[in-house]
């Protein structure tokens, strides 16, 4: 139900569930979550998030919650937080290449990813305000990316907002005619991953760890760490090349 491939710098895991709308069982979250382990300790610079047929995911399988008592969605939810604090720690670029409707948990994969982009034809919902069961989880990474009156709009109504308002909100990072999605995510994800591979893995870590505390805190986490990494081979020779008006030659 997933698919893995690499081309030149890149790793793809593509979403092969189109059957079931690429809902997230145990199962698929399972197969994604070590298809993303293995990435994340290859070589790799970049990582894209795909997925095949009409939706990009229609979140949490309900087949398989309905199945559950408390307990084991507890734990089907647990998986899928691991997943989504294995994408962002990742020490890669995580590209999602989204080419049609995502929904709930699906949506939270696209927030949870540190860039996407997408068909202009895609649309992005949390649909449990209009149903029984509230989108709590999902909410967590969107709330991180779009703002919360944006965010309350999204869970209190349910609605399907479309490409062009994603990128207004903040959700995502392009909205392209479908055609061109393929040649515009490799585009970002290219150029965010120029330079240095070791350094990039830190900023991003570091990115992560600051931009939920307050500004001071901030500050200190984000100070710590750019001194300490300014000694680094790779911060040394992107001064040095700088000063000496020369191409980069990176350590990594």
């Amino acid at each position: 139900m997933v698919d893995v491939s690499r081309d030149g710098s890149v790793v793809r895991i593509t979403m092969n569930r189109a059957a079931k709308r690429n809902a997230l069982s145990a199962e698929h979250l399972t197969e994604l979550l070590d298809a993303f382990r293995e990435a994340r300790t290859s070589d790799a610079a970049g990582i894209v998030l795909a997925a095949d047929g009409p939706v990009f995911s229609a979140g949490h399988d309900f087949a398989d919650v309905h199945a559950r008592d408390e307990e084991g969605v507890r734990l089907l939810l647990e998986l899928c937080t691991v997943l989504m604090k294995t994408i962002q720690s990742a020490p890669q670029v995580v590209i999602a290449r989204v080419q049609g409707l995502a929904t709930a948990a699906g949506c939270q994969v696209v927030a949870s990813c540190d860039l996407a982009v997408a068909a202009d034809t895609a649309g992005f919902s949390l649909p449990g305000g209009k149903a029984g069961w509230f989108c709590h989880t999902p909410a967590v990474p969107v709330a991180r990316s779009i703002g919360r009156k944006r965010l309350m709009e999204l869970v209190l109504t349910g609605d399907v907002i479309d490409a062009a308002t994603a990128v207004e909100w903040g959700l995502i990072n392009r909205a392209v005619p479908v055609e061109e999605l393929d040649a515009a995510t490799d585009d970002l994800l290219a150029r965010a991953t120029r330079g240095s591979r070791a350094s990039k893995a830190i900023g991003k870590r570091t990115i992560y760890a600051q931009l939920d505390r307050p500004e001071i805190d901030g500050y200190e986490i984000a100070l710590s760490v750019m001194a300490e990494t300014s000694q680094s081979p790779s911060a040394k020779e992107g001064r040095a090349s700088f000063l000496e008006k020369r191409p980069p030659v990176w350590p990594d």
